[in-house]
């Protein structure tokens, strides 16, 4: 009797990034990729067709809904498949949104095939398949909590590298401007700092934000 193999939602803005998944995935038996997705709108779409385990999910996409915003919309689905993230970024900036979001795994694009294959039948499995890195600093952030940046810091501070103003931010975030100043009191306590730009600085370097 042969073993049902795990079926596999490819959803990346870029044809090579998918082919190059799909040239590695087919080759592992057990797999079989059955679709495609160029944007996370049509992966949310393909995803609830019901015959899809495992749906891999780039992080950014061109225009429209993130990765985490699609993982969220999957996960939130009865018997969902489940979401494996892939991609090039590895900071909490981008973790954490995914990971709360709902994804089973986290993996980095610069993995060895055979790390991609294994994450794959572990996030099928129900498991939690999480990038070395990735796990090392969700360890740190349970370990030392209070120098950790909650979510809504890490937001602020993304947005603070960007160039915007606190009132841009508090614009884009739906925040009172008095409320962004508190962000960033706490931000730079936690990181002991005093200026927005050694702040950005040590996050950076922290990888606590995207360089």
């Amino acid at each position: 009797m042969t073993e049902t193999p795990v079926r596999l939602l490819l959803a990346d803005d870029h044809p090579v990034v998918r082919a190059g998944l799909r040239a590695v995935l087919e080759t592992e038996p057990g797999l079989e990729v059955v679709a495609e997705a160029a944007t996370a709108e049509e992966a949310v779409a393909r995803a609830a067709h019901g015959d899809i385990d495992v749906v891999l999910m780039d992080l950014q996409f061109g225009k429209g809904m993130n990765g985490a915003e699609a993982t969220a919309a999957i996960a939130a689905r009865p018997g969902a498949p489940r979401v494996l993230i892939v991609t090039t970024y590895d900071s909490d900036a981008d973790t954490l949104p995914a990971i709360e979001a709902g994804a089973t795994g986290y993996l980095l694009k610069d993995a060895p095939p055979e790390d991609l294959a294994d994450a794959v039948q572990t996030a099928a499995a129900g498991r939690t398949a999480l990038a070395p890195a990735v796990a090392d600093r969700l360890m740190n952030r349970l370990r030392t909590p209070g120098t950790t940046l909650t979510r809504r810091e890490t937001e602020v501070l993304a947005l603070v590298a960007g160039g915007l103003s606190n009132q841009a931010i508090g614009h884009r975030l739906h925040l009172t401007e008095g409320t962004v100043k508190s962000h960033l009191a706490r931000i730079y306590a936690k990181l002991d700092v005093d200026s927005r730009t050694a702040a950005v600085a040590t996050a950076t370097s922290l990888g606590l934000i995207r360089r």
